[in-house]
């Protein structure tokens, strides 16, 4: 004889936290609970619950979190029972009611069993019955779990752009908080198969150098590059920094790219111009937003916790997030278009906790596993080449041959005689040593975040342009309309 099967009525039993193996509603019994003798277990020194109670949890967890499934075949499922050709058989998806409160709550079966008869009481229906229509927690009802959808999170995020676009751009404190919710705890959220959100790049991680490409559509512009690619081929001066995707005009990031072809694409280089391309090393260490993790985010709980289903839907949010911040824009929408996408690295990039200085975005260029990165403004800063003082540099763009130009890119640098050099660097430590000649506007804090590999720098010249398209014919008809007086 099991310790439930004693005088007790199902309303009346108690159950310990013991007897729950759900954590977070085994606290709650814990906690809140009664000293009572389990009606499961026969433990007496234990908090309890009774298991009316416990059945306004399941209560609420289920009209959160589950979904009681179809007595019926789909239209679809009807028409293959209909196939006499096919062997499919039907079953009714989920798992009975029963089944699905043991497995919820962790308890045992006994004890979902009475959960399940207090609930079916409290929702049956006689008029239902009458008619054969299954109710609520019914004995042989089947339930499955939910999608949770994105609630309120979507509609706040519509509103967010919405306030950016039409109301305040620069000072909106909804926007703001927006932003802070949304983001709150960035550095504990997690994608499928425990990885996170915020991956680290720099030395020793799988992330340590970017490409950077530069389009020069005039002859002759592009030899500064590639004297200086440090200079040149780097975030611009915030005086020519114009507008992109992440950052607003005046804003001088760093854009790169993991392949050096997405990092051409992405520039939309026209024909006849040449592009130039160089890797750029990560020497210190980042903490990136990787979006295509995000695609995958998850979030761990407990149904019994009231506060899970905002938690699932910011989860299933921050999934569609990516596509949102990454979807096209057409030249002429990019004021308007980019002004979310803005707002939210402006956000990352001042928040302290966590730090965040880039986000890991897809490519909408080109297609494929190569993704783009933004390294915001405060790492972003190159470190300049080793070059002797008083180097000269001379670029060769190439040569003519007896029938045409011949491409041939090289540098040379010029150092001075190492005499020259042994006494400039003997005499400068005994320069007297002032700082009436820095301008303060001028200085620059930030630490050294990238290092360009002048030896990686190529130069493509666009011959051609190819296209990946999906092609839709038109149709066109003609009636003649009758019912129109003319």
């Amino acid at each position: 004889m099991s310790a439930g099967d004693d005088d007790e009525s199902g309303e009346h039993k108690r159950i310990c936290f013991c007897c729950v193996g759900d954590e977070f509603l085994s606290k709650r019994v814990q906690n809140e609970g009664v000293i009572a003798k389990c009606s499961y277990c026969s433990d007496a020194e234990e908090p309890t619950f009774t298991i009316d109670a416990m059945a306004d949890c399941v209560e609420t967890a289920f009209q959160q979190h589950y979904v009681r499934t179809s007595t019926q075949p789909s239209l679809m499922q009807y028409a293959m029972l209909a196939d006499k050709e096919s062997d499919y058989q039907w079953e009714r998806e989920g798992e009975l009611v029963e089944s699905a409160i043991a497995d919820a709550a962790s308890i045992e079966r006994e004890a979902a069993t009475d959960i399940g008869e207090i609930l079916a009481k409290r929702f049956g229906d006689w008029d239902a019955m009458v008619v054969g229509e299954e109710t609520e927690f019914a004995n042989d009802s089947y339930y499955e779990r939910k999608a949770p959808g994105s609630g309120r999170w979507l509609a706040d995020w519509d509103s967010f752009e919405k306030s950016l676009k039409t109301e305040a751009r620069f000072f909106s404190q909804s926007a703001a908080r927006h932003l802070a919710e949304l983001f709150e705890g960035l550095d504990k959220i997690m994608a499928r198969g425990r990885k996170p959100v915020l991956v680290e790049a720099g030395p020793a991680c799988a992330l340590v150098s970017l490409y950077r490409a530069r389009s020069f559509p005039r002859y002759g512009d592009m030899n500064d590059a590639l004297a200086r690619p440090d200079r040149h081929l780097g975030p611009p001066p915030a005086e020519v920094a114009r507008a992109g995707r992440m950052n607003a005009h005046g804003i001088s990031v760093f854009y790169g790219a993991s392949d050096p072809l997405v990092a051409l694409a992405e520039v939309r280089p026209p024909v006849g111009c040449d592009v130039a391309v160089a890797r750029f090393d990560v020497i210190r260490s980042l903490t990136l937003l990787d979006l295509n993790a995000m695609r995958e985010a998850i979030s761990q709980g407990s149904v019994f916790d009231p506060a899970y289903l905002d938690r699932l839907q910011r989860a299933a949010f921050l999934r569609k997030l990516s596509d949102r911040i990454t979807v096209p824009v057409m030249p002429d929408d990019e004021d308007l278009g980019y002004l979310v996408t803005q707002a939210v690295a402006d956000y990352l990039a001042t928040a302290q906790e966590p730090a965040v200085d880039g986000i890991i975005f897809p490519s909408v260029q080109a297609k494929g596993e190569a993704y783009n990165v933004v390294l915001f403004h405060k790492a972003s800063r190159v470190r300049p080449m080793e070059l002797p003082p008083g180097t000269r540099i001379v670029v060769n763009e190439g040569y003519a041959s007896e029938d045409r130009w011949e491409a041939d890119y090289s540098v040379f640098e010029y150092t001075p005689p190492q005499l020259v050099q042994a006494e400039a660097d003997q005499a400068s430590p005994h320069l007297p040593i002032s700082n009436d000649h820095i301008d303060p506007s001028n200085f620059d804090a930030r630490e050294m975040t990238l290092e360009v590999d002048p030896k990686s720098l190529e130069v493509h010249t666009i011959n051609a342009v190819s296209y990946q398209t999906d092609r839709n014919r038109l149709r066109r008809h003609r009636f003649e309309d009758r019912q129109s007086s003319f």
